[in-house]
């Protein structure tokens, strides 16, 4: 059998530097005209023409500052969970800006095959009736400022909250799921079709 090669303890710690530190990991997000942005204790506030978004950004690690026109990331000695994080991070602002600018459209698709289905909106909740023929109305949570409107069998969710607008999507759906019968023959839902901006 052939030996393998005793590595020193430097190019041992080399290696766990190369493979999974990174000295200094940076991402930069422009701020667009008619946005302001506002970086304090690790919670970024973002306003423009179609609202105001606050979220807290919290890590000992990862830094987030504004500068000049830019939100600056920084994350030194990033190892991969914080280089994924400063990643997500970045994603998560870029939402947030595209959020006040154009906002978020979610279209969700009405089908029926064998009871006509009534959906209607009151308050923060999506009221489901007649869904395969069931007496009792079935409820779907609405989150935050999202916007329901029902036009024919589309349903429509606006904000300027992604988040807000996909769990309140995912709530519709779950809300309609059919169970104990077959699935092939039994395909009346509200299913998601369409995710824009």
């Amino acid at each position: 059998m052939k030996q393998r090669k005793k590595e020193s303890v430097e190019d041992c710690l080399l290696t766990c530097i190369s493979d999974k530190m990174l000295p200094l990991v940076v991402k930069e997000i422009e701020i667009p005209e008619g946005v302001t942005a506002e970086v304090k204790e690790g919670v970024v506030t973002i306003s423009g023409p179609k609202g105001k978004l606050q979220r807290n950004f919290f890590h000992p690690k990862i830094n987030i500052s504004k500068e000049d026109n830019k939100i600056v990331i920084k994350c030194e000695m990033a190892r991969r969970k914080e280089k994924a994080l400063v990643g997500t991070y970045e994603a998560h602002i870029k939402n947030m800006i595209k959020g006040v600018t154009n906002g978020f459209i979610y279209k969700m698709k009405i089908v029926y095959s064998h009871f006509p289905m009534k959906v209607s909106v009151k308050g923060n909740e999506v009221i489901i009736e007649n869904f395969l023929g069931e007496k009792h109305p079935r409820k779907a949570k609405i989150f935050g400022n999202v916007k329901v409107d029902i036009k024919g069998d589309e349903l429509l969710l606006e904000g300027i909250n992604r988040e807000e607008i996909g769990q309140t999507a995912a709530n519709i759906e779950f809300a309609t799921q059919v169970k104990h019968r077959d699935r092939r023959v039994f395909q009346d839902g509200i299913y998601i079709v369409s995710k824009g901006a």
